[in-house]
């Protein structure tokens, strides 16, 4: 049996209005993405763009996307993301544009890439604070998103423990 190789593109969708995040749904995203794929690269791109291409993650909150494709297209698809400006979902067309933050070859490189960028990103933020109650929430969401060692040994030893009495 042949595995299959692909890519992983960890996208950021901004739009202009917040609230319009939580309109997006991952066939409109994926829809999007394709009809990108097809103007800027014509047949064979559309081609190429529907071969195994999905969306396998959507946060309408914080508006991060994984996008999953083969490896031999992924250029292709990348140089295509900057010619998405807006995303039709439920009749409304929301004004947008998706910023590629990482490409790894599995989900699990782009989630470790992911909570690196927001633990930046709250860094940036802790200076802009203006009182001490919003500093606070801010160190609390550092210390949430990065797992100290003992926390993930614990956490595989309890997954571990659960697949033995599976069995």
């Amino acid at each position: 049996m042949v595995r299959t190789k692909s890519r992983y593109l960890l996208c950021e969708v901004n739009v202009t209005d917040r609230s319009h995040l939580l309109r997006l749904d991952d066939r409109a995203v994926s829809g999007a993405v394709k009809a990108a794929v097809a103007r800027t690269h014509g047949d064979y791109g559309a081609a190429l763009s529907s071969i195994r291409f999905s969306v396998k993650y959507l946060n309408a909150h914080t508006g991060i996307v994984f996008l999953r494709f083969p490896k031999r297209c992924y250029k292709l698809l990348w140089s295509a993301l900057p010619f998405i400006t807006s995303v039709e979902t439920r009749g409304q067309k929301i004004p947008c544009f998706l910023n590629c933050l990482h490409v790894g070859g599995t989900i699990r490189t782009c989630q470790k890439f992911l909570i690196r960028y927001n633990t930046q990103q709250l860094h940036r933020m802790l200076p802009q604070c203006k009182n001490e109650e919003e500093k606070e929430k801010i160190r609390k969401s550092i210390l949430n998103c990065t797992l100290t060692r003992d926390k993930k040994e614990l956490f595989e030893d309890e997954s571990g423990s659960e697949e033995d009495e599976e069995e």
